[in-house]
């Protein structure tokens, strides 16, 4: 098992900070990256959260899936791997028109 966790279904009104004392409660937590929109800045409503152990991420998925947190039922599960995707070589940006 890995120590990244997944945490979706968050309100927009979750921080950083927030879900950092929160997963403290089941151990060490080494890192906490909440997930923002590009263009916007406005968080897309998912997060990850690393622990410091296996065993800490276990008894934060225990302990915190499901938990109502700011009136939403949070998901928390082990975090897939990012999956790669080919980058598209067909134009359509800026400066990549073909004529």
């Amino acid at each position: 098992m890995e120590n990244k966790l997944y945490v979706g279904n968050l309100s927009y009104n979750t921080t950083e900070d927030a879900l950092r004392t929160m997963f403290g409660e089941a151990g060490t937590v080494t890192s906490v990256a909440m997930i923002t929109d590009r263009e916007t800045g406005s968080p897309k409503g998912f997060a990850f959260v690393e622990m410091s152990s296996q065993a800490e991420a276990q008894k934060a998925i225990t302990m915190f899936n499901e938990k109502t947190v700011d009136g939403r039922a949070i998901k928390v599960n082990v975090a897939r791997p990012r999956e790669e995707r080919p980058r598209s070589n067909s134009g359509g940006g800026y400066g990549n028109r073909r004529y």
